[in-house]
């Protein structure tokens, strides 16, 4: 599996309150099409659409309360890709060896349906850092 860009060559930087911006505080290391444009929510996946079996993680501080999350970045796979919306914010992104924390991945690989879509940044849990 080669590693690749979504993102166009746009990075953006953390502040706003707006899930359909890249600088909503849980996209801090997402890669991809959100799927808030595309017909899904911050959590799951568009209809006809269908979660990664694997994924991607990152820390993210809240704008709202200032504590950290874990963020689970699961791409949706299944259908064509979404291509509106397209993010790439990389705060603690690691390289390419260390597959769990690395977003150029195309994650839904593992599925039967390959395919990308978008992606969605689920809250699983408050960071110890938090």
């Amino acid at each position: 599996m080669l590693p690749f860009d979504r993102s166009g060559g746009r990075a953006h930087a953390q502040g706003a309150d707006d899930d359909k911006a890249c600088e909503y505080w849980r996209y801090c290391a997402l890669d991809g099409f959100l799927c808030t444009c595309c017909g899904g929510t911050v959590s799951s996946c568009p209809p006809g659409s269908e979660p990664s079996a694997v994924t991607w993680v990152g820390t993210c501080q809240s704008t709202q309360d200032g504590k950290s999350y874990l963020i689970s970045y699961n791409d949706c796979c299944g259908v064509t890709s979404c291509g509106r919306c397209p993010c790439n914010y990389n705060v603690g992104e690691r390289p390419g060896y260390r597959m769990g924390v690395h977003n150029d991945i195309n994650w839904c690989m593992a599925n039967d349906r390959s395919s990308y879509h978008c992606t969605v940044a689920a809250v699983i849990g408050m960071s110890a850092a938090g």
